[in-house]
C-alpha cells in the first residue's frame, strides 16, 4: 500500500495554519511584551513559556477528549474546527489592544492583553493534538513516518509564509526610527491563512472514511508485539532499549533548548545588538526555515543510507556549529551582514537533519498499539525544553547582557551531541534505495 500524498497534504493543511501562528507569536509577542508595555525580558519569557506550560496539560486531556468524540464529523475534526475559529477571534484582538494601550497606556488594557493571550493559548491548545492525531487516525502504521515528513513539510510552509508576509510588511524603510509597529495588518493576514487551511481541511478531508480504510487494513495485517515480559507479566522494554530512550529523549529536549531559546529571542537580539528592522530579522529566520524546507526531503534519504542516529548527530553539529559562527560574527562583526544568511541557511539545514529522524526514532522503540504514548513521551520532553528555554534565555539576556544568546544555544547543542552518543537503538533498517528508488513509495 502506497502513501496517498495528496490526501496526506490536505490533512497538513491544518499543521500549516498551527506553524504559521506560532512563528508570529513567538516573532512578535516578545517585541509587544517589551516594547509597548515595557516588561523586562525575564517577565517576558516568563509569558513565552506560558505556551508550553499549558500544552503539558491541554494536548494529553484534549488528545484523550477527542479520543472519545462521536461527532458525525469525526473525532478529530470538530476540536480543529470550533478550535481555529476561537483562536483567530482572540488573535486578531491582540494587535488591537496593543496599539489602544500605546495611544492611551492603563493598567485594565495591560490585564485584558495578558487575559485575551491566555485565552488564545487555551484555544490554541484545544485542537493542536486532534490535528496531529489526524494525520496518524488516517494513515496506516507503515507508512506514518513518510506522512510525518510531509506534514512537518506543511507545517514549515506555513512558518515560512509569516515569514515572508512580516519581511514585506516591516522592512527598515518602514519601521526605521518608528516609536510603534502597528501589527494588525500581519495579525490579519495570518488569520485568513488560518481560516483557508481550515475550510479546505473541513471540505477536503474524510475522516470517518479514511479511519475506516486504516482498520480494514490492519485487520487483515495484525502486528507483531514487540515488548518482553517482565516477571510480574507485565510488557515493558527491555533495558538496553529503555537506556536508548531516555538518551534519546534528554537529547529530544536539549536541542529544543538550543533551537526554541534562538528562535524565541533571535527578532528582539537582532533589533538590539545589529540595530536590524523586524522585517530583516524576520528574513533571517526565513531563510532557516527555507533551509529546513529544502532539506526535509534529503534528510530522510540520508538516515536511509547512514541511519537516523548519525543524520541526527550531524544535524546537532551543524546546529552547532551554526550558533558558534554567529557568536563570532558578532564578536567581529557588530552590524548586519549577508553572511548572517548562510549561518541561517545552516541552522535550518541542520534542524531539518534532526527533526525529520527525531520523532520516528522515539516511536521505532515500541510496539505499534503504544504509538500514542511514545509520541506523548517525545512532546512531553520537548515542551518542557520550550517552557524553560524563554524564561532561561530571557534572565541571561536581561542580566547578563545579550551577548549570551549565541554561546547559550552553542553549549546546549553540544550537550545534545553528547547525549545522542549514548543512544543505540530506533535506527531501523538501512534501506540502500538510491535515486529516484527512495520515492518509490510514495507515489
Amino acid at each position: 500500500m502506497k502513501l496517498d500524498i495528496k490526501k496526506t497534504i490536505q490533512m497538513g493543511f491544518g499543521f500549516l495554519s498551527i506553524c504559521a501562528f506560532w512563528q508570529m507569536y513567538n516573532a512578535l509577542i516578545p517585541l509587544i511584551l517589551t516594547g509597548t508595555f515595557h516588561l523586562n525580558e525575564t517577565i517576558s519569557g516568563i509569558i513565552m513559556a506560558m505556551d508550553n506550560v499549558l500544552a503539558l496539560f491541554l494536548l494529553p486531556m484534549f488528545g484523550a477528549i477527542s479520543d472519545k468524540c462521536r461527532h458525525r464529523l469525526g473525532r478529530r475534526k470538530p476540536f480543529i474546527l470550533y478550535g481555529t475559529i476561537a483562536a483567530v477571534i482572540l488573535m486578531v484582538m491582540l494587535p488591537v489592544v496593543d496599539n489602544s494601550y500605546y495611544a492611551n497606556p492603563t493598567a485594565g488594557k495591560e490585564a485584558l492583553f495578558i487575559g485575551i493571550l491566555g485565552a488564545l493559548l487555551v484555544a490554541m491548545g484545544t485542537y493542536r493534538s486532534p490535528a496531529v492525531a489526524l494525520m496518524v487516525d488516517c494513515t496506516i502504521k507503515p507508512l506514518r513516518s513518510k506522512a510525518n515528513a510531509i506534514i512537518n513539510l506543511m507545517g514549515a510552509i506555513g512558518g515560512i509564509i509569516y515569514l515572508a508576509v512580516a519581511a514585506v510588511l516591516y522592512p527598515a524603510s518602514r519601521t526605521k526610527g518608528i516609536a510603534h509597529i502597528n501589527y494588525l495588518p500581519v495579525f490579519i493576514i495570518v488569520a485568513g491563512i488560518m481560516l483557508i487551511s481550515l475550510c479546505i481541511v473541513m471540505i477536503t478531508v474524510d475522516e470517518i472514511a479514511f479511519v475506516k480504510e486504516v482498520a480494514n487494513y490492519e485487520l487483515l495485517h495484525p502486528e507483531e508485539n514487540l515488548s518482553v515480559e517482565d516477571e510480574n507479566g507485565n510488557e515493558v522494554l527491555p533495558k538496553d532499549v529503555k537506556r536508548s530512550l531516555v538518551f534519546l529523549l534528554i537529547s529530544v529536549s536539549l536541542w529544543f533548548i538550543a533551537y526554541n531559546g534562538m528562535e524565541t529571542w533571535f527578532t528582539t537580539y537582532a533589533v538590539k545588538m545589529w540595530d536590524m528592522a523586524v522585517g530583516a530579522a524576520s528574513f533571517c529566520l526565513l531563510v532557516a526555515t527555507a533551509g529546513a524546507i529544502v532539506f526535509f526531503i534529503p534528510s530522510g534519504l540520508l538516515a536511509s543510507k547512514i541511519g537516523r542516529k548519525k543524520t541526527i548527530i550531524l544535524g546537532v553539529a551543524i546546529l552547532g556549529l551554526s550558533f558558534l559562527g554567529g557568536f563570532v560574527f558578532t564578536i567581529i562583526h557588530p552590524s548586519f551582514s549577508p553572511v548572517l544568511y548562510v549561518l541561517f541557511a545552516c541552522v535550518g539545514i541542520g534542524w531539518a537533519f534532526i527533526n525529520v529522524n527525531s520523532m520516528p526514532m522515539v516511536v521505532e522503540m515500541c510496539k505499534g498499539s503504544d504509538v500514542g504514548k511514545f509520541t506523548g513521551y517525545y512532546y512531553t520532553f520537548s515542551m518542557a525544553a520550550q517552557i524553560v528555554t524563554p524564561i532561561v534565555a530571557g534572565w541571561l539576556l536581561n542580566h547578563v547582557g545579550y551577548i549570551t544568546l549565541f554561546p547559550y544555544a552553542t553549549a546546549f547543542a553540544i550537550l545534545a551531541f553528547i547525549t545522542m552518543l549514548f543512544v543505540k537503538h530506533g535506527d531501523g533498517n538501512v534501506e540502500a534505495k538510491r535515486g529516484l528508488e527512495a520515492f518509490e513509495d510514495m507515489d
